[in-house]
C-alpha cells in the first residue's frame, strides 16, 4: 500500500471483503491497495461502488463519450487513481486507445471531433467550482446527444467529481493499473502559461 494515503490501510477480512477481494482481481487483476482505505467504512465503500455500477449500466453515451467525459474530468480535478483506472478499464469497453491516452491534453491534440470536444469542454466545465457549463454548449449537446444523452453525460461527470474528489481528499493516487497491462503512458496536460506580470 502506498504511504501517500492519509489514512492508513486496514486489512480487508470477512465474507464481505473476500467477495470484493474476487470482484477486484475479476475485474482488474488484482486488488487496489486503496480498498483498504475505503474498508474502514465498508458501507461508504458497498454504496459508491455500487452507484459505479450502476453508472457503468447507463447506454445512452457512446462509450468513447462516456470514457472521455470521465478522464476529462478526472484531470481537471487532478485525479491521477481515475485517470489511470479509466486508462486501463477502456481497454476492454472498445473506446479508441490513441484517443483515450490523449485525454488529458484533448485541447492540444487533434484526434478528437468537434462532438467529443464539446464532451470534455462540458465535463471540464462541470468540474470546476463552482461549475461553469454555459447555455451555449449545454444547447450544442442538447441537439447532438437528446436530452437524456446530456443528462447521462452530467451525471457520469457529477459521479466522476464524488470518486475524483474523495481519492484526492484520502490521498488515494495513481495504482499504475496502465502500466501493468502494457498501456502506453498518458499524454500529459502541458503546462500553464506564465501569469502576466
Amino acid at each position: 500500500m502506498s504511504t501517500d494515503t492519509r489514512i492508513p490501510a486496514a486489512e480487508v477480512t470477512g465474507v464481505y471483503g473476500a467477495l470484493i477481494k474476487a470482484a477486484a482481481k475479476k475485474m482488474i487483476g488484482r486488488v487496489p491497495a486503496s480498498i483498504g482505505v475505503l474498508w474502514h467504512h465498508p458501507g461508504v465503500m458497498k454504496d459508491s461502488m455500487g452507484i459505479g455500477r450502476k453508472v457503468e449500466g447507463w447506454h445512452e453515451l457512446d462509450p468513447n463519450l462516456s470514457t472521455f467525459a470521465a478522464m476529462a474530468s478526472a484531470a481537471t480535478i487532478g485525479c491521477s487513481f481515475c485517470l489511470d483506472f479509466n486508462y486501463f478499464m477502456s481497454r476492454n469497453r472498445d473506446v479508441d486507445a490513441a484517443k483515450v491516452r490523449e485525454v488529458p491534453r484533448w485541447r492540444d491534440s487533434d484526434v478528437f471531433t468537434p462532438l467529443e470536444r464539446r464532451v470534455m469542454e462540458y465535463a471540464e466545465a462541470a468540474s470546476q467550482t463552482p461549475p461553469a457549463v454555459t447555455d451555449e454548449l449545454s444547447d450544442a449537446l442538447l441537439a447532438e446527444l437528446g436530452p437524456a444523452g446530456l443528462v447521462e453525460l452530467a451525471a457520469r461527470v457529477a459521479f466522476m467529481n464524488m470518486s475524483a474528489r474523495m481519492n484526492i481528499a484520502l490521498g488515494i493516487r495513481s495504482e499504475h493499473f496502465a502500466d501493468s497491462c502494457g498501456l502506453p503512458p498518458l499524454a500529459t496536460r502541458p503546462a500553464a502559461a506564465p501569469a502576466a506580470a
